[in-house]
């Protein structure tokens, strides 16, 4: 007899159910993304115990037939896909034609449908799988889909479902996030004692943020300013087709000031053309944004929203369709994370002396009491904060470069900074230190991608003739990052530990970092240097042999071009060496071997798929670190006052490029506090 045999009809529904229903949110998920695809406008959900009794979604969408409504119950029916080409650019949210008949085969279904162009509809009524019955009915246009007594006939799947409160969260928080990812929909939702969610269509994001969450919500929270960009391939990826015009990704949402924190990510939301996703690759990008600005183990509270074209992302590789894959998956993980980072360099308070208070812990249903509360509380309830953005693709312009400014530059220097190749041999004074040639004055734009490691995003500039009602809302001081002008005229008093600059202004007293400070200051001459062509590097006295193991001797083979753009002159030796004969200007040849293993390992870690303008930046950051003075290194006034000045004229004087802040900021208002004068 044989041992193999055919699953039954109802036992293979059933497997299918459990891959697609796991509780009650899962059914109105499959109804709800059915109602959108089928292009509804107005979408009320009803709940009943949780959604163990009843889950009923009523639409105005454009409804099915007779014949239609028959066989969308069949396994692996669907309007949606007709041949195998179709998938490689679905373009709706559901796809796979077994939501209807795996809800149907644990509960009581009944549905009712109509086209607008019949004057009758029909309804039609299952009960664990088995067809009840099939009858016209008078019924508007549309569908509605009315599903009871879940798992009523798997007893054994229904005891692992949570109290009808926790179900009902999950509702709630479903339902939320689908009528943020389609402010142009209307979205009820009620049980039988309240309503729980009601949004009239809206023409904005921030519009439904206020309605569902409330102005005080909505005034916390930080806008990602919508961001635009041709996707690029990383350099490990194959190129473009000559003849293939480059997809764009679209990035916007919302998200919230670091000192926001949650102790979990179920505060994180990801939408993939309006598909709610749980994808690693873009939490990844999302905690990167985070990296040296939050504590490990404290996470943010994200909205985020990813357009791109459908045959840029495969969305068939998950049963529940909540996983993604992207053809071009670093270059998306990327330009998220600059877009994130953006956002936070107009979210992030100047560091102060005092603790920041933690995160008020305030329910969101006490913010939008006229929902219910039970939809914001599903949420989150962590307070989230919000800062003006502005649209267009951001640009920051680079000041001068290093040693170009007049009175203490032109005869004092921290370091070596990033130069070309010397036209002149060097000259050496009565000391004997070497006298570099100072390059000429210069300036550049350079794109939020450009500084991917830089800490901090570039500072959003209004577009011509381009509005934003984040943009015309009032700032608050204490939610921007300064300008450099407010630290123009900072005065030295002195160091603290020979490591920290503690300097005074009318904004109050400042302590500055003298390492990361100077590390900002040389990241962004040598990210601007890099971007207008190759860097001369200073040649070692003897050549230093490094021993690579095989990921970094992998991954020095794929970036080796890019080094020596940057001043390395490094040669293979022997099957695993490279004989380094020159490093970056401004690195002692005892640091050299260190930064070059720093610079493979940390492409390593990033599996080596990184785009260019990602591996100039950690380049850069790497050099401008090795390269910038140490703590423990005393500095007179004059030394001291020319690095505030340096300072001063970089874009972001507030990070370093990797994120760590450069100053601290006790006010002249604390100051007065803390002496009882207030």
């Amino acid at each position: 007899m044989s041992r193999i045999r055919i699953l039954a009809e109802n036992v293979a529904n059933r497997i299918a159910a459990g891959e697609v229903v796991e509780r009650p949110a899962s059914v109105v998920k499959e109804l709800l993304e059915n109602a959108l695809d089928a292009g509804a406008r107005s979408i009320r959900i009803e709940v009943e115990s949780g959604g163990k009794q009843l889950i009923r979604v009523v639409d105005d969408g454009c409804g099915m037939n007779h014949d239609d409504a028959l066989l969308a119950f069949e396994r692996h029916a669907t309007s949606k896909l007709r041949t195998t080409d179709d998938l490689l650019s679905i373009a709706t949210l559901g796809f796979r034609g077994e939501a209807l008949p795996s809800i149907a085969s644990v509960s009581r279904l009944v549905l009712e449908t109509r086209t607008t162009e019949e004057e009758q509809g029909t309804r039609v009524e299952f009960a664990g799988g088995k067809l009840v019955s099939v009858k016209p009915a008078g019924v508007p246009a549309g569908t509605s889909i009315s599903v009871a007594d879940i798992f009523y006939c798997v007893p054994a799947r229904r005891k692992f479902l949570k109290s009808e409160t926790t179900e009902l969260g999950h509702i709630a928080s479903l339902v939320t996030h689908y009528a943020l990812a389609h402010p142009d929909r209307q979205f009820l939702l009620k049980t039988p004692t309240q309503e729980i969610l009601n949004c009239a269509p809206v023409e904005k994001l921030a519009d439904r943020v206020y309605q569902i969450f409330g102005s005080q919500a909505l005034d916390e929270l930080t806008e990602i300013p919508p961001n635009e960009s041709p996707m690029r391939t990383a350099i490990t990826e194959a190129q473009l087709d000559a003849d293939e015009q480059a997809a764009t990704i679209r990035v916007s949402g919302f998200t919230s000031r670091p000192e926001v924190q949650r102790t979990n990510r179920n505060g994180i939301y990801i939408f993939v053309n309006r598909r709610l996703v749980r994808d690693r690759l873009l939490l990844h990008a999302i905690s990167e944004a985070y990296r040296n600005i939050v504590p490990p183990g404290v996470f943010p509270m994200v909205l985020l929203f990813l357009d791109l074209p459908c045959k840029e992302v495969d969305v068939n590789v998950h049963p529940a369709k909540i996983e993604v894959r992207f053809r071009h998956p670093q270059f998306v993980h990327d330009f998220t994370r600059d877009a994130l980072r953006q956002a936070l360099s107009i979210a992030r308070p100047i560091p102060g002396f005092r603790a920041a208070a933690a995160a008020a812990a305030t329910s969101l249903s006490a913010v939008s009491p006229q929902n219910g509360g039970s939809a914001a509380a599903a949420l989150g309830s962590d307070a989230i904060s919000t800062a003006g953005a502005v649209a267009g693709p951001p640009r920051a312009e680079i000041p001068e470069p290093f040693g170009s400014s007049t009175g203490l530059s032109e005869n004092f220097e921290l370091s070596g900074a990033p130069a070309r190749p010397f036209p002149q041999r060097l000259t050496f004074d009565s000391g004997g230190a070497v006298n570099f040639p100072v390059p000429q004055p210069q300036r550049y734009a350079v794109t939020a991608v450009t500084l991917a490691e830089a800490g901090v995003g570039c500072m959003p500039v209004q577009a011509s003739g381009a509005t934003s009602a984040a943009a015309s809302a009032p700032v608050p001081s204490a939610g921007s990052l300064p300008g450099p002008e407010e630290i123009l005229d900072l005065k030295p008093l002195g160091q603290v530990n020979a490591s920290f600059i503690v300097a005074v202004n009318g904004e109050g007293l400042w302590i500055i970092d003298q390492h990361v400070a100077h590390e900002r200051v040389l990241f962004e001459q040598h990210l601007r240097a890099r971007r207008e062509g190759e860097l001369g590097g200073q040649r070692l006295l003897m050549p230093l042999v490094v021993e690579l193991n095989p990921r970094q001797l992998a991954t020095f083979e794929q970036i080796a071009e890019e080094l020596h753009a940057n001043g390395f002159e490094a040669e293979p030796m022997g099957a695993r060496s490279v004989a380094i004969q020159a490093a970056p200007a401004g690195i002692a040849s005892s640091d050299a071997e260190k930064l070059l293993c720093e610079i493979l390992d940390g492409i390593v870690r990033e599996n080596q798929a990184i785009s260019i303008d990602s591996l100039q930046s950690k380049i850069a950051a790497s050099t401008a670190c090795h390269a910038a003075i140490k703590v423990n290194t005393p500095l007179d006034s004059t030394k001291m006052e020319w690095l505030l000045g340096e300072l001063a004229k970089t874009e972001y004087p507030m990070s370093c490029p990797h994120g760590r802040p450069v100053v601290l900021r006790y006010s002249t208002r604390e100051i007065e506090r803390a002496f009882k004068r207030i």
